[in-house]
């Protein structure tokens, strides 16, 4: 007994315990053979997963109220925090550009609708991107999904804009199994892209919601948590229209009479499934007692689609509350105050500086965010330093017919579409867009819109300009334009201020050569640059005179010989 007692004192000098350093034998032996590099001690900074969900509507969860069953969604946020006075902007684009860059759309010149698959434009090169910013932190940084930030030339790719790895689609919607999308009669191509090249050996037509959580999944599996941070950026294609789901998804909403609502539902459904299958990795890999979960979709629901923002007024595509107010929420055991709603304002530019800052990156003062550090206020329930949003200013939208600068008290002209929110008021000019509010039972029967959004919107009010109290009217019934003038005309102020410092609007003509028939049938980058095309030419040019190079010097010299005869 005392030998054992001796052989064991002396073992605990040399081999320490395994529940001391966490190691199963097949990571202690690595580590011996790597030279101990596993006994560096574990990052202390937090992977984040960011949860990017297109289309979703402010009802369409199931703690909203809605009678579709989101039961892994509903139980990550009642664990977490619930961002009740979360936005978004109403359009794709523009809510990824201010992620990414922590900048509103007039800094950016992305200010009017949405960067489309035929235009030679993309996030501005010379901003500073999110997975950049935690790449210069140390973390791992991985897209999977929807990027819809343009792709015209290689520089705008994901790939080329801080992301390590990127799997996805490039447009900003398409099938969800064949991954094919038109823009019109003879421009349609495949859309699914593993780095900088066609996935086409990845493709094994999948349900996009799987296969994105699969190819998520995947990445978790292959990355060690214990040595460097992750980012993951999950931007999914659900549940932006066309209106596919698998069948067994629909069975549980037979109940739902009108056709969209019920395969929008299915949808939900099976997004809340994929999110439950991550969250599961996320514990079973090893990194889910220091990870931070941001779910938030990109924009209002649309009701032609099967999206309800019920009893939010308008829809995608609008400045109404229903087109930019969002489901939103953070889950993560490293939050202080679990289980609680954050009321404080918050918006999608504030991810940026969150999400660097929380991950020990730098901010540098020249990148002249528009987004805050919002941290203690989700995490603790501390005020929020955010206190005004401008949702837009859009100088080349349609302009309402009764604006003028003289509704605007001459300083502003109220035909040019803007929204502004300063504390609990909220104000618009121009034409904010579609106005209605929309029960959930009153989903109509009509076909569902080709585009996007309709930028021709009526508006058959008679106003350019309303003003109301969002906090004690957050469903916009009550204009109070008339009644407080005062308030109008310093928000208007607020409004020329920030104008002034508007960039240019970027949204070129449609480019031809952007035909995935010009590029093997595939969406892609189609615009060189200078350097390229003078590279190119001087292929060609090489190319033509090693095979044409006898024949020209035979030319040249008969020019040399006539030219020198005609001098004589």
């Amino acid at each position: 007994l005392l030998v054992i007692m001796f052989l064991t004192f002396l073992l605990s000098f040399i081999v320490p315990p395994v529940w001391s350093v966490h190691m199963s034998w097949e990571n202690w032996r690595s580590a011996l053979c790597n030279g101990g590099d596993e006994f560096e001690p574990p990052t202390s900074q937090p992977h984040i997963v960011f949860i990017l969900v297109d289309d979703q509507g402010f009802r369409d969860v199931g703690y909203h109220g809605s009678e579709i069953k989101t039961p892994n969604l509903d139980r990550l946020a009642a664990q977490g925090v619930k961002l009740e006075n979360y936005y978004v902007q109403p359009l794709c684009s523009p809510s990824r550009s201010q992620l990414m860059t922590g900048r509103y759309q007039i800094h950016t010149g992305l200010q009017h609708s949405i960067i489309r698959a035929t235009q030679p434009n993309c996030l501005p090169l010379e901003n500073i991107t999110l997975p950049q910013k935690l790449k210069e932190a140390g973390y791992s940084t991985h897209m999977v999904g929807k990027w819809h930030l343009g792709f015209y030339k290689r520089g705008c790719l994901p790939t080329q804009r801080g992301f390590d790895t990127f799997f996805g689609s490039l447009l900003g919607s398409g099938d969800y199994y064949s991954h094919y999308k038109c823009e019109g009669p003879g421009m349609c191509g495949y859309d699914l892209y593993e780095g900088e090249e066609a996935a086409w050996e990845q493709d094994r037509g999948l349900y996009s919601t799987v296969m994105f959580t699969r190819k998520a999944v995947s990445i978790l599996a292959n990355h060690d948590p214990h040595k460097q941070p992750l980012f993951l950026y999950l931007a999914y294609q659900a549940v932006h229209s066309p209106l596919q789901v698998p069948a067994r998804y629909l069975e549980r909403y037979k109940g739902i009479p009108n056709p969209h609502r019920r395969k929008y539902a299915a949808m939900v459904s099976c997004l809340d499934e994929a999110i439950h299958n991550l969250t599961l990795a996320l514990k079973h890999f090893g990194y889910y007692d220091n990870t931070v979960i941001v779910y938030s979709t990109d924009n209002g629901g649309q009701p032609l689609a099967g999206g309800s923002n019920w009893p939010l007024r308008g829809s995608k595509a609008t400045y109404w509350e229903g087109g930019i107010r969002a489901v939103g929420f953070v889950h993560s055991p490293l939050l202080v105050k679990k289980g609680s709603k954050c009321q404080t304002l918050v918006h999608i530019t504030d991810w940026f500086p969150t999400l660097v800052t929380l991950g020990g990156g730098t901010l540098d003062e020249d990148q002249n965010l528009d987004g805050y550090d919002v941290w203690e206020a989700i995490s603790e329930g501390r005020p929020s330093p955010r206190l005004d949003i401008l949702h837009n200013i859009d100088p080349i939208y349609i302009k309402a017919k009764n604006g003028s600068w003289k509704a605007g008290y001459g300083l502003w002209n109220t035909a040019v579409q803007a929204a502004l929110r300063v504390g609990h008021w909220k104000l618009l000019t121009g034409e904010p867009g579609y106005s209605d509010w929309v029960p959930p039972q009153t989903f109509s029967n009509q076909r569902l819109t080709t585009r996007h959004h309709n930028e021709r919107v009526r508006w058959g009010g008679g106003k350019s300009i309303w003003l109301f109290n969002i906090t004690a009217d957050p469903y916009e019934r009550v204009d109070l334009s008339q009644q407080y003038p005062h308030i109008v005309k310093k928000m208007l102020m607020r409004l020329v201020q920030y104008n002034k410092t508007a960039v240019p609007v970027r949204y070129p003509a449609k480019d031809l050569r952007s035909n995935p028939q010009y590029n093997g049938g595939v969406w892609g980058p189609w615009y060189k640059d200078e350097k390229q095309e003078r590279d190119e030419e001087e292929r060609y040019n090489n190319l033509f005179t090693n095979h044409f190079g006898k024949r020209r010097w035979k030319n040249k010299s008969r020019n040399i010989k006539l030219k020198r005869k005609a001098e004589h």
